[in-house]
């Protein structure tokens, strides 16, 4: 048999991790039984659980994750729980089905605005918006179509030149943004790691348990390198991540983005800014340029370089190369900074489709999935998980059609094909943002 990939970043997010201390769940041993296991548990999979469970508190059902939710992919975001659609690269797919991304993300907003208030989840939960900004000057194509798209949708928002975007964010690397309120920015290992912690009482959740493969027969076994657990369905909520668990046609490839945060400022650094307050910026080209954000206790966060991480896997050398670029973009942006030093830089794995559209619904009678985040998962994410379990469990949701007006991901080729494609689509990318650097 063979057996599935697992995903490992060589680097720890740097994300403060809070007041709160959650011991780790177990490992899982020997053999098990349940009528849903769940492999993966961010934010989709949780999602999906936390709505199995709510729909029939008798289930039994058990999920398993590689490592520890504090340490997923879902936990190493950029903490935007975006409400808005937006272009994601060069791409404007997005746009073209914006209203039903719109219902679906503030959806998502919504269901975790409920959990976060009922288990009283302390996470830097801030609703402040956020800016979408370009470097390049005149070349406005994509941020004329993205208010085109909020004047359809009456959207607010607001324009802001050079001069309006030092007085928010500091810096006048930017030529031009659009501000809009639709945006929760968000501490995601925090928020990740409380959500695993406050499941209801029918999930179980074992850590540090990667699955190894999955047989079919009467019933389907999920190997795990020290148990099994027989059940009658399965949700893959690992996006991209070990392909060998997702049976038919590949239609998403997982890349790696890197992440680093710096020192807080002190109160002289602070001093050479305008006043500020959190705030978070994604660019026009999420490929080539940079999210950045400031947070409440003073530090800045950089999201910039996308490599391909077929396998998940993330070395060293990787992470040092990342921690290099951020430093200098950071004091390219801010170079009346150039003593701010950074304190982490880390890796998280996203998945891509060729057309945006996500990877989701039934994929044979035992195995179901919601994957092909794009780069944009808190929000979308979430829904696209609890939306799933209504799906399977037959209830009656008009956001389900809403989902499936999404569309599905394009085929992807095997490799050798598919890396030649991903490094081509990235070289593109890069040309056409390379300015936004």
């Amino acid at each position: 048999m063979r057996y599935a990939s697992i995903p490992f970043n060589h680097n720890q997010s740097g994300w403060p991790a809070g007041d709160n201390c959650y011991a780790s769940y177990p490992m899982l041993r020997g053999e098990m039984r349940a009528d849903w296991v769940i492999v993966g548990a961010g934010f989709t999979g949780l999602a999906f659980a936390r709505r199995l469970a709510e729909i029939d508190p008798g289930l039994n059902i058990i999920v398993v994750d590689a490592h520890r939710s504090s340490e997923s992919s879902s936990a190493r975001n950029s903490g935007f729980v975006i409400g808005l659609p937006h272009n994601i690269g060069s791409s404007t797919a997005e746009l073209k089905k914006a209203n039903a991304y719109r219902n679906l993300l503030q959806e998502g907003i919504s269901q975790l605005e409920q959990v976060i208030s009922q288990h009283n989840i302390q996470c830097d939960w801030e609703n402040v918006g956020k800016y979408h900004c370009q470097v390049e000057q005149g070349n406005d194509h994509i941020l004329n179509e993205y208010t085109r798209n909020l004047d359809l949708m009456d959207e607010p928002y607001q324009t802001l030149d050079n001069d309006a975007l030092y007085q928010k964010l500091g810096t006048k690397f930017y030529s031009k943004g659009i501000f809009t309120p639709g945006c929760v920015l968000v501490n995601p290992a925090q928020l990740m790691t409380a959500l695993s912690h406050c499941l209801p009482n029918n999930i179980q959740l074992f850590d540090n348990t990667p699955v190894l493969g999955i047989r079919y027969g009467d019933h389907a076994e999920v190997l795990t390198p020290f148990g099994v657990i027989k059940t009658a369905k399965v949700m893959l909520a690992t996006n991209a991540l070990s392909p060998e668990l997702l049976p038919g046609i590949s239609r998403q490839a997982a890349m790696a983005t890197f992440a680093s945060i710096t020192d807080p400022l002190t109160d002289q650094q602070l001093a050479t800014l305008p006043p500020m307050k959190s705030w978070g910026l994604t660019p026009v080209n999420a490929i080539a340029g940079a999210t950045f954000r400031f947070t409440s206790d003073r530090r800045f966060l950089i999201r910039q370089h996308v490599i391909p991480a077929l396998k998940g896997k993330v070395d060293a050398a990787q992470t040092y190369q990342a921690t290099q670029l951020h430093q200098r973009l950071f004091n390219k942006v801010y170079p009346t900074l150039n003593g701010v030093k950074i304190a982490h830089t880390w890796s998280g794995t996203i998945s891509v489709t060729r057309n945006g559209a996500p990877v989701w619904g039934r994929l044979n009678k035992f195995v179901c999935t919601a994957g092909g985040c794009n780069g944009a998962g808190i929000s979308k994410q979430t829904v696209a998980g609890s939306l799933l379990a209504d799906m399977m469990m037959n209830q009656d949701n008009p956001l389900i059609a809403e989902m499936r007006s999404l569309g599905q991901a394009n085929f992807m080729p095997p490799s050798p094909a598919l890396d030649i494609g991903i490094a081509c689509s990235l070289f593109k990318e890069r040309y056409l943002g390379r300015k936004e650097i």
